[in-house]
């Protein structure tokens, strides 16, 4: 949409446009000796595919007056390099984007020259065109304001694509430096190449004086970016959609495709023949083929990755082959292709940007997901075995460095195997899921509650001392006991034994945890529901009477 927005429209033809199959010297050209070896050519384009030069023939079929300040504009020239005689001249007007014949008057969307007596009626200008990129140069006549008009659009289209994958390029190597994921490192490699590859061909690396004496002078330079570039495309592909797991078949057709662009890339360095640009074109659409291919099958499987894949592939598919339509011959393609392949690179690299952000979300929850179920269990939502017993190293060792208090509290449910055996393990899970939710209740925010094992649950409350920590789990029990548990239809008492130990100084986490053990087991001994404190010399018990399950009562008894 954006490309046919700012599209030069399509103007009604004034040339008639012919060429010559040779490179006669210019005085034949011009003295008309060989003014009937030229062949008429449909359209007004001049697309030259062979490496040698050749003549063409623009003929007016109007008049075009002086007044406005016509110009010969030969849009999207790319590295091709032109030298044109008008009407009268005796030494050509060189054109190129780079090199020494290049006008910084004007920007790279076309070769511009002036036609200060304007045209009349059949008659012709003569150019000779030197090819490097066989792509075809729509031939037109402008007057001034519109060629600079049409120069702002242009300026600003290509910055915008050139400035878009500059700015991901460098979103994706900060990401790669920040995070370690190699998956940026190719993401910045391609959108790197591409945005060289597109400056290269089109012109604007000519405001490097030196890289564009070397691009004007020779296209391989620009191919090789290119050919690069869809090399580090199809190894971020390979790893983003995981081809070696998901699609082994289509990882080895990449690998293929990979072998031909390296062979691409060492005969670029030997030939710069156009041929080879074709040969990469058809590489390029083989490789767009191939990861489309595994884009779709990926979103068949519901891989999140492979939407944001065929989102950013599907229109370079498309491009990609009305491109090497247009190479091969098959057909031209409208002028305004010539800015949406580039705009689809953009968009295509924002797509990528923006999916392998999303897989690095997705991963992060995955990471904190699986680090949730580390840390809480399932069912009770209480800490974990390791959970709490890492903070409760970090908590013994803080209480012993600055000497504050802190007890433990281990409990369990009386009777446990009974309910599972007698109700089944659904109500046994209801059972321990109500308890904690009741014990849970009655704790300070900064207390710990974590599921030791089983039934046998771990209390860590910092600060306090032992005779407080005694009433904390006696109101655990009463919190349990102090009503029926109601489970699919079924009323059932269901009670806490408790085990309660104060930290010593110089007292190791396993020291504690035994002694907190040991008062456990001594309430079970002792009849069960009931609070045990293991001191430094006994064990103090606090036991519920008979009727305490209903009043809520309770009566003290100490074990030496």
């Amino acid at each position: 949409m954006i490309g046919l927005l700012v599209a030069t429209l399509a103007s009604a033809q004034t040339f008639d446009v012919a060429r010559l199959d040779g490179d006669p010297v210019p005085a034949q050209v011009l003295a008309g000796s060989v003014e009937s070896d030229f062949a008429s050519v449909e359209g007004q384009s001049i697309h030259e595919t062979g490496s040698r030069p050749r003549w063409w023939r623009l003929t007016a079929r109007a008049p075009i007056s002086p007044a406005e300040a016509p110009h010969l504009v030969l849009r999207f020239p790319y590295l091709n390099h032109v030298e044109v005689w008008r009407p009268g001249d005796t030494m050509p007007v060189r054109r190129g984007l780079v090199g020494h014949d290049a006008d910084f008057s004007f920007s790279t969307r076309a070769l511009v020259v002036p036609l200060p007596q304007g045209l009349a009626t059949g008659e012709a200008i003569y150019i000779r065109v030197h090819t490097l990129t066989p792509a075809p140069m729509f031939v037109d006549v402008e007057p001034l304001a519109q060629v600079h008009r049409q120069d702002l659009r242009h300026v600003a289209m290509r910055t915008f694509v050139l400035g878009t994958l500059s700015v991901l390029a460098l979103l994706a190597v900060g990401f790669w430096i920040g995070i370690g994921e190699r998956s940026y490192a190719y993401l910045f490699l391609t959108l790197a190449a591409q945005a060289l590859y597109l400056a290269s061909v089109g012109g604007e690396v000519r405001g490097v004086p030196w890289l564009a004496d070397l691009i004007g002078a020779d296209p391989r330079v620009g191919r090789m970016f290119g050919l690069l570039g869809v090399l580090a495309s199809n190894s971020f592909v390979a790893l983003y959609l995981n081809l070696n797991d998901h699609h082994t078949r289509l990882m080895r057709a990449l690998h293929v495709c990979n072998a031909a662009l390296l062979l691409l890339l060492l005969a670029n360095v030997g030939s710069a023949a156009n041929v080879l640009g074709v040969l990469a074109s058809a590489v390029f659409l083989a490789c767009a083929v191939v990861t489309f291919t595994a884009s779709a099958a990926g979103a068949l499987k519901r891989q999140r990755e492979a939407y944001f894949m065929v989102l950013s592939w599907t229109p370079m598919l498309v491009l990609a082959l009305l491109r090497m339509g247009e190479l091969l011959g098959g057909w031209r393609n409208p002028e305004w292709m010539e800015y949406a392949f580039p705009i689809g690179l953009a968009m295509g690299g924002l797509v990528l940007t923006i999916g392998l952000t999303d897989h690095m979300h997705q991963m992060r929850r995955d990471r904190d997901h699986a680090s949730r179920l580390a840390t809480y269990d399932v069912l009770t939502g209480a800490l974990t075995r390791s959970a709490i017993t890492e903070r409760l190293d970090a908590l013994v060792e803080s209480a012993q460095r600055g000497r504050r208090p802190l007890s433990v509290v281990f409990f369990d449910i009386d009777h446990f195997k009974k309910i599972n055996d007698e109700y089944g393990h659904r109500v046994g899970d209801q059972t321990l899921r109500i308890v904690s939710l009741r014990t849970r209740n009655r704790l300070r925010t900064y207390d710990l509650f974590g599921r030791y094992g089983g039934d046998e649950v771990l209390v860590v409350l910092p600060d306090t001392q032992l005779r407080e920590a005694l009433c904390v789990a006696e109101n655990l029990r009463a919190a349990v006991n102090c009503r029926p548990l109601s489970i699919d239809n079924r009323l059932f008492t269901a009670t806490l034994s408790l085990g309660v130990a104060e930290l010593h100084h110089g007292e190791s986490v396993e020291r504690l945890l035994e002694r907190a053990d040991a008062a456990l087991y001594a309430s079970k001994e002792t009849g069960r529901d009931r609070v045990t404190g293991y001191t430094a010399s006994r064990l103090r018990t606090t036991a519920a009477t008979p009727a305490a399950n209903t009043a809520n009562t309770h009566s003290t008894s100490t074990i030496y």
